[in-house]
């Protein structure tokens, strides 16, 4: 199945190699997506060679690896089976069109940008001040957003965006108004 994921922010290899698991230690996926723990390229590297072990990656999608695993996982009354690695991103993608009820249960707000089309319906929340920990690069949000491209999908990520992205996206939105 291809999956086309258009996102804001380049599209990067994870930068640093981070320690592999601990032995026994299993992935948690979902809670990446929620940003537990925030955004690092050590905890994505991590979780990106745990998904490596377990599934071939689809990357027939726009920036984006998309590992689909041998079970669904669920929580919070969702379920996945896919994870996303895309750009400075780490999520999975919810089985259906789920964003407004993902929106309502992680209190996230409605985006004011649908990244140049690629999000038709798009919610987010930045994460404290305490926990942006790249705070002088960037800031970490959960973000959950559907688009045509996810074909009945929901994205939901733990999603780092550079200063720079932001402005150049600012930039772009109050261009359009």
């Amino acid at each position: 199945m291809r999956y086309k994921i258009a996102f804001a922010a380049a599209a990067l290899p994870f930068l640093q190699a981070g320690p592999a698991l601990a032995a026994g230690e299993e992935p948690d996926f979902f809670a990446a997506a929620l940003c537990q723990p925030p955004y690092s390229t050590e905890t994505a590297t991590r979780l990106y060679e745990a998904a490596e072990k377990l599934a071939k990656p689809d990357t027939s999608g726009l920036g984006a690896a998309i590992y689909h695993l041998p079970a669904p996982i669920s929580r919070d009354g969702f379920v996945t089976q896919d994870v996303v690695f895309a750009g400075t991103s780490v999520g999975v993608l919810l089985q259906g069109k789920v964003a407004a009820q993902a929106a309502e249960r992680y209190h996230l707000e409605p985006e004011a940008s649908h990244l140049f089309g690629a999000s038709t319906l798009g919610f987010a929340r930045q994460l404290p001040d305490e926990q942006q920990e790249m705070s002088e690069l960037g800031l970490i949000s959960i973000i959950a957003r559907e688009g045509p491209a996810m074909e009945g999908k929901t994205l939901l990520a733990c999603e780092f965006v550079s200063n720079e992205d932001r402005q150049a996206l600012e930039a772009y939105e109050k261009q359009r108004q």
